[in-house]
């Protein structure tokens, strides 16, 4: 919204979890009909020639059109959906199932398929596979569903206890580890396959890197404003790798969708007209949400 993490152009209509129903169809759509639920995330636009475009993974396109903030083909700017309306190619748009509620879909169109899509390479694995999420927010908490779910055990990594309770109760994880507490994670050395790390934030990496078990992975789904810093011994010497993560494709965000239904997982959110919206903002810079946020633009007042 900020400009914090690249140029924006103003004004500015965010919002890139959208669900919403068909009214319009072009001539050539063959996907969708008028009525349809549906959902769009991060992007609504990629050049569909390359070799992420051709093998499903748009996301990683050079010419990827994110779906607002950025400059449409023709020119004109992308709209979030904060807006009234939104048009987009069929691609870019995924079909909600009918067992999911619209406020319990959206936001799985970003920061679920976010958790979902670096997390896809372990499932249905022939080992029993421990997990680590570091960072329990808006990613975070259904990085831990999606890992449940998959059958992982599930530790949460967070720099103190306040979310304990929430983590272990509400979200059903296996173990729960305090960064700070040195005793706890010399413990806990060696002992996961992988890290999910959503953290948006400066932090160190070489404590997480040491509770890797040999060939484990650190990936990244937060982006930090400021560099990273670690020694690369522990990498060499277990090899352990550190990787990054980008949303995920159109077709990671449909699975993701019937996944989730097929399992009966609940987004922890909570429902706010517009009128709340520069309220909502404050409170998400005191970290005061549980998990998301989901503005009901179509309940909203916007005369």
């Amino acid at each position: 919204m900020r400009g914090e993490l690249m140029p924006i152009n103003y004004p500015l209509v965010p919002g890139h979890e959208v669900v919403g129903e068909v009214v319009e169809v072009g001539s050539e759509v063959n996907k969708f009909k008028l009525g349809d639920k549906v959902g769009v995330g991060c992007l609504i636009s990629s050049c569909g020639k390359c070799l992420s475009c051709n093998s499903n993974n748009e996301q990683y396109c050079n010419q990827r059109v994110f779906t607002y903030g950025a400059v449409n083909k023709d020119g004109t700017p992308t709209h979030g959906g904060f807006s009234s309306a939104m048009v987009v190619h069929q691609k870019f748009v995924v079909q909600i199932p009918e067992k999911l509620a619209p406020e319990q879909a959206a936001p799985l169109l970003c920061a679920g398929v976010t958790a979902y899509s670096p997390l896809k390479q372990f499932n249905n694995s022939d080992k029993a596979i421990k997990a680590g999420i570091l960072g329990l927010g808006g990613v975070g908490h259904l990085a831990v569903l999606i890992a449940k779910a998959m059958g992982h055990h599930v530790t949460v990594i967070s720099s103190s206890e306040k979310k304990k309770v929430e983590a272990l109760e509400h979200l059903q994880a296996d173990a729960f580890l305090v960064s700070s507490n040195a005793a706890e994670m010399e413990g806990a050395a060696a002992s996961l396959d992988y890290i999910l790390d959503t953290v948006p934030a400066f932090h160190s990496l070489e404590p997480y890197i040491s509770l890797l078990k040999a060939g484990g992975k650190l990936i990244f789904v937060g982006v930090s404003t400021k560099p990273l810093h670690f020694n690369n011994d522990e990498l060499i010497l277990g090899n352990k790798s550190l990787t990054g993560s980008f949303i995920g494709s159109m077709e990671e965000t449909q699975e993701l969708l019937d996944f989730w239904a097929e399992k009966g997982l609940s987004t922890m959110i909570e429902v706010v007209k517009m009128d709340y919206i520069n309220k909502a903002f404050e409170r998400l810079e005191r970290n005061d949400v549980r998990y998301r946020f989901v503005l009901e633009v179509a309940g909203s007042n916007l005369e």
